[in-house]
């Protein structure tokens, strides 16, 4: 699919000898979009990464749904550290290092500069809806999203852990659950360590009581990760049948 790399650039001056916090900074964000023939006006889809970055598989991941119709941009959420950080499979103690460093206002900041970019600056996207779904950490953001960042329409976590904890002061996405407005929907394996079985439950039991609109489903034998080709957690069934929920998902709450 027709892809390109944008530098959103954040609110604010952008000030040479002091580039702390996100002012006046750029986040490097993939852009996949379906054929011009196809047209020019499209609903979105943000992707948000895994650990690992806005990697080969997460660009993959854009190029799917863009052939289904959708915009899909996957911003680099580790931007504060690194212009576009790719972390490798086996490079655990530098993905802790980056993870370390997420918090979660700043979380919710970038994903709302990315919303208003698809609904205010690029023009394929401009007046329609956008849906989120996220894998791995990316799971646990797109749950926190859902909590606190107006103009999504629809969620997808995929195996989101530590959505029981907060990133930084504050607290945990679960906590922020009452603030959900949108449908969640969530995809996850029964062998999986984060989250568990029992993390999954509990986090269940705070959408129904807050009277969230959800679709949770747990595959047996799938463990952490089990979208993704390129690790061995890999499971072609489930990240199959996985997809075809999040794809309906969308088309029902993002493309209508």
């Amino acid at each position: 699919m027709p892809s390109f790399w944008e530098n959103i650039r954040f609110p604010g001056q952008r000030e040479m000898d002091d580039l702390s916090g996100a002012q006046g900074q750029d986040m490097a964000t993939y852009v996949s979009h379906p054929a011009p023939s196809e047209g020019n006006s499209f609903p979105a889809v943000i992707v948000v990464m895994e650990a690992f970055g806005v990697t080969r598989h997460i660009e993959q991941v854009c190029d799917e749904y863009a052939r289904h119709g959708y915009v899909a941009v996957a911003p680099s959420l580790y931007h504060r550290e690194h212009p576009n950080a790719k972390l490798g499979y086996d490079q655990m103690p530098q993905v802790q290092q980056y993870m370390g460093a997420l918090q979660d206002d700043e979380i919710i900041e970038d994903i709302n500069v990315t919303i208003d970019y698809l609904q205010n600056r690029y023009q394929r996207t401009r007046g329609n809806k956008i849906g989120i779904v996220g894998y791995c950490v990316g799971g646990r953001i797109t749950y926190l999203a859902a909590t606190g960042c107006p103009g999504l329409s629809a969620a997808s976590v995929y195996y989101g852990g530590r959505i029981l904890v907060p990133f930084g002061d504050g607290p945990a996405p679960i906590d922020r659950t009452p603030n959900i407005k949108i449908p969640v929907m969530g995809n996850f394996g029964e062998d999986d360590a984060n989250p568990t079985p029992a993390d999954v439950a509990q986090i269940e039991e705070a959408l129904k009581a807050a009277g969230v609109t959800y679709d949770f489903k747990m595959y047996p034998g799938a463990g952490h990760g089990f979208n993704c080709n390129e690790r061995p957690d890999y499971r072609e069934d489930a990240a199959a049948d996985a997809l075809s929920r999040t794809l309906a998902w969308f088309d029902q709450h993002v493309k209508n």
